[in-house]
């Protein structure tokens, strides 16, 4: 199957999920818990997971858009918080439909500058733009510092000076959270839908119960980012294997379980938002 564009995936009605994709074993997950649920997905390479990969972007973006093409339910490619501005500019030669490009960091004003210069360039080609204001916690040094809410009108402000596609909105998710205990703030959330003009996106949604993701859903989230929970299941499948097989030295042995436990973590999320 042709790779399907974020942006039509987000107009088609619906909050979306997006995983994210580290190894070849990711995205093949990914694809095979979307195909169990009978649900579209976006893959999405962070520019962490790029400099994991030695700063190489080529590999990891054709694999997954390979694995993505091969699926049999629509699958977007994504690339993630992205700082570099070269990085932005590789996007539209390595098959990615969408970027989400993340000047949190910088002061408000350098913030919108940054964006909006990286709005116009997605923009002219084709590419779908999500950026982020306010701080979703989770990553110490950086701008996600718990604790922290969107203002609405800012929000608003901040879309209508930049010209953003989605917004990333603080409202009670942590990144890299191992346990589903984070509670949203579902009347802030409603309040940016209605004051927001465009999609607003949950990062750090590994640690939302499923029931305050659906409530999250019902207020106006309209995508739905998840990482670590499919680390989590990774990680604890290749344990378990290893615990059981320590002699085991054949990586497809313990890889193979890892991947059935991600798809099956990633088809659980998608059930949660069909």
């Amino acid at each position: 199957m042709p790779l399907t564009r974020t942006a039509d995936l987000m107009t088609a009605g619906g909050t979306v999920m997006a995983f994210n994709v580290i190894t070849v074993e990711h995205a093949e997950a990914i694809a095979l818990g979307a195909e169990a649920a009978g649900a579209p997905a976006i893959l999405q390479i962070s520019e962490n997971a790029v400099r994991f990969h030695g700063g190489n972007l080529a590999p990891i973006a054709a694999a997954t858009a390979a694995v993505a093409r091969a699926s049999t339910t629509p699958l977007a490619l994504h690339l993630d918080h992205v700082e570099s501005v070269d990085l932005l500019h590789a996007a539209h030669a390595h098959d990615f439909g969408s970027v989400m490009f993340d000047a949190s960091k910088l002061p408000y004003g350098d913030n919108v500058k940054a964006t909006s210069s990286a709005a116009r360039w997605a923009h002219e080609r084709g590419l779908w733009l999500e950026a982020e204001i306010g701080r979703i916690g989770g990553k110490a040094g950086d701008a996600h510092t718990p604790g922290i809410r969107t203002d609405p009108a800012e929000a608003a402000a901040y879309v209508a000076d930049t010209g953003v596609d989605a917004l990333a909105v603080a409202v009670g998710s942590t990144h890299a959270m191992t346990e589903r205990t984070a509670t949203l703030d579902h009347t802030l959330i409603a309040t940016l839908a209605a004051t927001v003009p465009v999609p607003l996106v949950l990062h750090g949604s590994s640690g939302v119960p499923d029931a305050e993701i659906r409530r999250a859903i019902a207020a106006g989230i309209k995508k739905i980012n998840v990482g670590t929970a499919l680390n989590t299941a990774y990680t604890d499948a290749v344990r378990a294997f290893l615990e059981a097989h320590t002699s085991a030295v054949d990586p497809r042995k313990y890889l193979a379980p890892a991947r059935e436990a991600m798809a099956g973590a990633v088809a659980g999320f998608l059930r949660v938002v069909s």
